[in-house]
């Protein structure tokens, strides 16, 4: 599988119903994270306990790639989270839109640089409209 396919695969995922996300990770992973509240560097063990907290928090949680482009073994890709929490199981929500950065080593992500912020409603209607 190419690295694009991967990554697509990855992101067909739903990460509080599928027990199968950290699989994609390489066991020494870096998830270099920027967000509003600051820098966030993940590894592997802190990637499995945001994961179990997330799925303390939220019935659905997925990514919606728009945008994936790819270079041998990097793959860059625009996506926005959607969520749904556990107060209002009937309601789907956007949460943050992002773009990241991938790099696999044997088929896993082995290092991603990301950067996020959260949606409102002009940039889901932006997105959306793309």
């Amino acid at each position: 599988m190419s690295a694009k396919q991967i990554i697509t695969s990855f992101f067909k995922l739903d990460f509080v119903k599928d027990s199968n996300v950290l699989d994609f990770f390489h066991q020494d992973c870096e998830i270099h994270w920027s967000n509003s509240k600051g820098y966030i560097l993940h590894n592997k063990t802190n990637l499995e306990h945001l994961l179990s907290e997330i799925k303390k928090s939220y019935l659905s949680y997925q990514a919606q790639p728009f945008q994936i482009l790819e270079d041998g073994n990097f793959v860059t890709v625009r996506f926005t989270v959607y969520l749904t929490t556990i107060e209002q199981p009937d309601k789907e929500q956007a949460m943050a839109d992002f773009i990241a950065i991938y790099e696999l080593i044997d088929d896993k992500i082995y290092r991603c640089h990301q950067i996020s912020n959260l949606t409102d409603a002009n940039t889901v209607e932006r997105i959306e409209n793309e």
